[in-house]
């Protein structure tokens, strides 16, 4: 294996696929990455494992440690593939529409794709890929009024992530726990609402009446669009200092 700097290998995307063997199951990283991904999709992280896949795919699970030496390989592998969906968005005429099409189409991938989320915000992701689309966030929130130079871009890239993160892993958890338990607004209302009913009767806590009495049951697209909108606007001006 070429190992470029001292004992540690070469990244799994600059590793040379392995040789074909003469076996009735050719395998491909490309392969190896979609086969886990609908694993991943079907039962999450928690319920992918090499075997998992090699049964899949009709081989040993050794056969797979010739593409992925082990599972954070397989991870990057995945994350990589949606990061190819995520960049069909593409340059845009203008920063803003670019940026709106990276991060709608990122928070598709992400409900396609839930285990996406879990990952985000964590390693860095340095796949082809993820790297072209960093580079398009890159180059079109350099391009805000508001962003004056690299400090600029890299609080700016910050903000933009943690909104992305943040919002996405809220709304997937949010998912998650409405379909394992059966959840919804009314249910809610019923097992909660009498004793909230009494908290908020209190009068300590009036702002969150508002919000519980007067507060509608938003859409999550068209809040996720709203905020996004207003990240995008604190680009336009240079913060103050």
């Amino acid at each position: 294996m070429d190992t470029p700097y001292g004992n540690a290998p070469l990244p799994v995307w600059e590793r040379p696929e392995p040789q074909p063997r003469a076996a009735p199951v050719p395998l491909s990283r490309a392969k190896i990455a979609a086969t886990a991904i609908r694993i991943a999709d079907a039962h999450g992280l928690d319920g992918l494992s090499v075997r998992k896949i090699a049964k899949e795919l009709g081989v040993g699970p050794m056969r797979l440690y010739d593409y992925v030496i082990n599972r954070s390989e397989l991870l990057d592998l995945m994350v990589d593939a949606v990061y190819a969906q995520i960049a069909k968005a593409g340059q845009q005429s203008e920063w803003r529409s670019t940026l709106l099409a990276i991060v709608h189409r990122t928070r598709d991938a992400a409900l396609d794709h839930e285990w996406f989320a879990d990952l985000l915000g964590g390693r860095p992701h340095l796949g082809p890929h993820a790297l072209a689309v960093g580079e398009s966030t890159a180059a079109a929130l350099s391009q805000a009024p508001g962003v004056r130079g690299i400090d600029d871009l890299q609080r700016a890239l910050g903000a933009l992530n943690a909104f992305i993160v943040g919002a996405l892993r809220r709304e997937i958890t949010e998912r998650r726990t409405a379909r394992s338990t059966g959840t919804d607004v009314s249910a809610w209302q019923a097992a909660l609402g009498p004793y909230l009913t009494r908290m908020l009767e209190t009068g300590r806590y009036p702002t969150v009446a508002r919000l519980v009495i007067d507060g509608a049951h938003l859409n999550a697209e068209e809040t996720f669009h709203h905020n996004l909108i207003t990240i995008l606007d604190g680009f336009t001006t240079r913060p103050h200092t």
